[in-house]
């Protein structure tokens, strides 16, 4: 298990410092970054200004008036220490609809191409995977979720898209996810949900949260635009 020994600490600016708890993305390490976060959530240090955690690692952003790099991680390592008397609450699991393929998955028919497969095997594939959402990035609510079936690894676009619909499915590299607003992106559209990944005006903004676990369930053209009007 990673601990405060086994941390790489690197000077990010003047003002932020990250810290690498592994080079790998594996659950393990996402449950450590996960604990850490909660910790010095619950536990704050003054002069922390934000915490922006990814696959492996957590940054960190400070007051340089109040902290240095140093000092920070000094404080740090001690907060690793106290990572095994943390305990996480159990995972949600949350089931996005998906209508795949289409005009609301243009990439589908290329990717079983790419991978020697029928559109009908990706589909099944990609939504009998269970993900974890691991952190957040590019635009509010976007997941990156980990867990995509390795036969499904597939490469970015080679020229983005100037406009990815609200709600596009798409998958790049080993990473799969959501796109919550329309913008422009070059991951490989499956599908499309219904589903509303970030609402301002809700409660909890964001419909997913770190750690939780996803499933993509297919449904049919008609049940996506009865979502969608509903």
């Amino acid at each position: 298990m990673p601990g405060a020994a086994e941390a790489r600490f690197q000077p990010a600016s003047d003002q932020s410092l990250l810290i690498y708890l592994g080079e790998t993305i594996t659950l393990e390490i996402h449950e450590q970054i996960v604990k850490l976060l909660h910790l010095m959530e619950s536990n704050p240090i003054e002069g922390i200004r934000n915490l922006h955690p990814a696959y492996c690692s957590l940054l960190v952003q400070f007051d340089p008036f109040v902290l240095d790099h140093r000092s920070l991680e000094k404080t740090l390592r001690g907060y690793l220490n106290r990572l095994g008397d943390v305990r996480l609450a159990q995972s949600r699991r949350i089931d996005i609809p998906v209508c795949y393929g289409g005009e609301y998955g243009p990439d589908l028919n290329d990717v079983a191409d790419l991978h020697g497969m029928t559109p009908a095997q990706v589909i099944e594939l990609h939504s009998s995977a269970t993900y974890v959402v691991y952190f957040f990035g590019f635009t509010p609510g976007f997941a990156y979720l980990s867990g995509l079936p390795e036969s499904l690894e597939t490469p970015r676009l080679a020229t983005p898209r100037r406009k990815v619909p609200q709600g596009g499915v798409g998958i790049a590299g080993k990473q799969a996810g959501v796109y919550p607003f329309a913008t422009p992106g070059g991951w490989r559209l499956l599908g499309r949900t219904p589903e509303a990944m970030f609402q301002p005006d809700r409660q909890h903004m964001s419909l997913l949260s770190i750690g939780d676990r996803v499933r993509f369930l297919p449904i049919s053209e008609e049940e996506f635009r009865a979502r969608r009007a509903a």
